[in-house]
């Protein structure tokens, strides 16, 4: 029997090519793991409750990108988290007794408290503080052995296994120890140099046409001190050089000229577009395979499905180790 996986995103806007690496590894590990990906759009309202996000048209859209890049629901269960109540069971179990400190001390939580705080958002709610309990409940339902996530992660995935021993202490071996799978998801810039983000205006949509990406690079900021087209350039500075290390399979070459004054930003940027519209093109095609009338909603109904299955075995566990 393969082991499992378990990994979601939250449904808060649409998704860019900074998110890409992330859904090429998930959709990569998809034949070694018994793969469970959740649109999870209770965590949504942890920092957006006030926020009257459209979560029915957010969670369709995330669908659709998932579904394009790669991930296969005849491999993988493919759920809105919402659609399998035993999530929320498993959190409230895990809440009775989990001390109140583990929470406070995952580094986020402050981090974002004073973020988002300074944004004017009210985040001294259960739900926000509670959150990291709820990933946890998201991974150990399925008795996930791995959690693909990048390193800023990584106390969450601690936090979860400390749960689980807590559980497994106190009532019985009920839950694996699940381990962090490290992907290597390379953080792109937005096309103004700061982080890729919609708020910012700045991103590559994963659904981006031809004509959007070349209007979006045109848009990135070059070398300040090239002024003509064979001033030498200096690359590091470059925030299209960034894009070209992932997107251009030839960068040495593409650095080179650019270091010797041999390319033009105008001329190095239009290559970039092409690059990243390679990559593109073939998930908005199957992008329109999937858009077709149910198929997206069929996908979740039956993910749902099958993870209320395995989700179901396990609280049968747990009900049993606490005697309810």
């Amino acid at each position: 029997m393969r082991n499992r996986i378990f990994s979601g995103m939250r449904p808060t806007g649409s998704l860019h090519i900074g998110h890409l690496s992330v859904l090429q590894n998930w959709a990569a590990l998809q034949d070694e793991y018994e793969c469970y990906f959740g649109i999870v759009d209770w965590h949504a309202l942890t920092t957006g409750y006030e926020d009257k996000l459209d979560l029915k048209a957010l969670i369709r859209e995330m669908a659709l990108d998932w579904l394009s890049v790669g991930i296969d629901p005849e491999k993988s269960a493919v759920f809105i988290q919402s659609q399998v109540k035993e999530h929320a069971e498993l959190h409230l179990l895990f809440s009775m007794f989990t001390p109140i400190s583990w929470l406070e001390r995952v580094p986020t939580y402050k981090d974002q408290l004073q973020q988002l705080g300074n944004e004017g958002k009210d985040l001294h709610t259960y739900g926000f503080l509670g959150y990291p309990l709820l990933q946890a409940a998201d991974i150990l339902v399925y008795k996930a052995k791995a959690v693909p996530v990048g390193e800023d992660q990584i106390p969450h995935i601690e936090l979860c296994r400390e749960v689980g021993r807590r559980f497994n202490y106190l009532y019985g071996n009920v839950f694996p120890e699940p381990q962090a799978l490290i992907g290597k998801v390379p953080l792109l810039p937005g096309v103004d140099g700061r982080k890729m983000s919609k708020s910012y205006n700045n991103a590559i949509s994963l659904t981006a046409s031809t004509e959007e990406i070349n209007i979006r690079v045109k848009q990135m900021i070059t070398d300040p001190e090239r002024l003509r087209k064979d001033d030498p350039g200096h690359p590091e500075v470059c925030v299209v050089s960034k894009f070209h290390h992932i997107y251009t399979p030839d960068i040495k070459r593409v650095e080179e000229e650019c270091c010797a004054g041999k390319i033009g930003c105008v001329a190095c940027k239009k290559y970039l577009a092409e690059n990243i519209d390679k990559v593109l093109a073939p998930y908005r095609e199957r992008r329109l395979f999937w858009d077709e009338d149910g198929k997206v909603e069929k996908v979740l109904q039956e993910g749902a499905e099958k993870a209320r299955i395995t989700a179901a075995a396990t609280m049968a566990e747990v009900r049993s180790a606490l005697g309810i």
